[in-house]
C-alpha cells in the first residue's frame, strides 16, 4: 500500500486511513468529457499530452461524450486499479463527481483536471483552475483522503438538493437549449424559476434521535465550505468538524412570497444568504427525509452537483465514512484559485 499523508482536519473522515496502491511510474488514465467548457477537445489533449511529455510520465486518454461518461469512467477506475494507477477526471464537477463515483466505488485515486464554470470541489482542494496548471501539478501530487457524501448511495462531492434547486436546473438547461449556453442565459432560466416557486415540500426528516415535520420550497444539502461562504450560508458549528470536512450543512427555506423571494436572492448574490428571513441551515452527519403524506408519487427529483436524476424515497443522506483519495500536492488544499457562485 502506498503510504498516505493526512492534511489537518481530514482525520476527522476516519481514525484510521489506508491509501489505495499507487505507483507514480504507471501510465494514468484520463477521462475526458469532450463538452465540458469552452475549450476545443484538441486543446484539452494538447495540455495532458504537453504535461506528460515534460515530465516524462505515460497516460491513456480516453474521449467521452456525456452518454457515454459513466462506463467509460467505471472501465478505466478498474484498470487503475489493477495497474496500481489512478484516473483522472477532466471536465466541470458534474463530470467529476461521475468519475468519482467510479474511483470511489472501484478503491483507487482520482485526479482532477478542471474545465467547468465554478469548479467548487478543485479550488476547495488546492487544485489551479487554469487547465495547464492543474495538469503539472497533477503530476507531482500523492492520494490524500478527502470527503464524499451519498445520497440513496450516489456520490455526491458539492451538493445536493430536492425541491426548488431541481427545477432550477431543469429551466436552466431548457432555456440554454433555446437561447445558447452563457452566464446570462443561466441568470435569467433561474430569475423566472424562482420568481414562480410555489411547489412546497411536506417533509418528516429524522437526524439521528430527533424527528421533525417541515415545509420547505427547497432542501439544498452542501458538502462544500467554499460554496457555503460564498452564499454566505454556513451553519453554526454544532459538530465535530465542518462541511466537507467531518460533517454536511443543510439550507431549508421556508414558503415565502414574490417580493421575499426577490430580496433573498439579493441576498444570495451579496454572500449573504444566511442572514435572510426564511432560510434554515443546521449541521448533520446522517438525515432520513420521508414525505410528510402519502403520495402516489414513489419517486422524487434530486439534483447532485449539477445532474439532476429522480429517486425513490425515502431519501438517506451521509456522509460517507470510506474517504476518496485525492492526487493533490502537498499544502495545496483551500488555497482558493478564483470566485464565483453557483453549481
Amino acid at each position: 500500500m502506498t503510504a498516505c499523508w493526512v492534511e489537518s482536519g481530514v482525520n476527522a473522515l476516519s481514525p484510521k486511513v489506508t491509501c489505495p496502491r499507487f505507483d507514480p511510474a504507471a501510465a494514468l488514465l484520463f477521462v475526458i468529457n469532450s463538452s465540458s467548457g469552452a475549450h476545443d477537445i484538441r486543446v484539452k489533449c494538447a495540455v495532458i499530452e504537453s504535461a506528460l511529455s515534460a515530465h516524462g510520465r505515460r497516460g491513456e486518454l480516453r474521449v467521452c461524450s456525456p452518454s457515454e461518461l459513466q462506463q467509460v469512467a467505471t472501465e478505466a477506475a478498474a484498470l487503475a486499479v489493477s495497474r496500481g494507477s489512478a484516473v483522472v477526471a477532466v471536465g466541470g464537477d458534474g463530470s467529476l463527481s461521475t468519475v468519482a463515483q467510479a474511483a470511489h466505488a472501484a478503491g483507487c485515486p482520482i485526479g482532477v483536471i478542471p474545465y467547468g464554470t465554478f469548479n467548487y470541489f478543485s479550488r476547495t482542494h488546492g487544485i489551479p483552475t487554469d487547465p495547464e496548471a492543474a495538469a503539472q501539478m497533477l503530476l507531482n501530487a500523492q492520494p490524500i483522503p478527502v470527503q464524499v457524501a451519498a445520497i440513496n448511495h450516489r456520490l455526491f462531492l458539492v451538493n445536493a438538493s430536492l425541491g426548488l434547486y431541481p427545477e432550477l436546473l431543469q429551466d436552466r438547461e431548457a432555456y440554454k437549449a433555446r437561447f445558447g449556453r452563457s452566464r446570462w442565459v443561466a441568470f435569467v432560466a433561474a430569475f423566472v424559476t424562482l420568481l414562480r416557486a410555489q411547489r412546497r415540500l411536506r417533509l418528516h426528516i429524522e437526524i439521528g434521535g430527533s424527528q421533525r415535520d417541515v415545509q420547505t420550497l427547497t432542501l439544498f444539502l452542501g458538502n462544500n465550505r467554499l460554496q457555503l461562504a460564498q452564499l454566505g450560508a454556513e451553519p453554526a458549528d454544532t459538530l465535530a468538524g465542518t462541511p466537507g470536512h467531518g460533517s454536511m450543512a443543510a439550507l431549508m427555506l421556508r414558503p415565502i412570497g414574490t417580493l421575499a423571494m426577490m430580496r433573498l436572492m439579493l441576498h444570495g448574490a451579496m454572500g449573504q444568504l444566511g442572514e435572510a428571513a426564511g432560510v434554515e441551515s443546521f449541521e448533520f452527519h446522517r438525515m432520513v427525509v420521508k414525505p410528510r403524506l402519502s403520495s402516489p408519487r414513489k419517486e422524487v427529483v434530486v439534483a447532485l452537483d449539477g445532474e439532476v436524476a429522480r429517486m425513490r424515497w425515502p431519501i438517506d443522506i451521509r456522509v460517507l465514512d470510506k474517504p476518496l483519495f485525492l492526487l493533490q500536492a502537498r499544502g495545496a488544499a483551500n488555497r482558493d484559485s478564483g470566485s464565483g457562485m453557483g453549481a
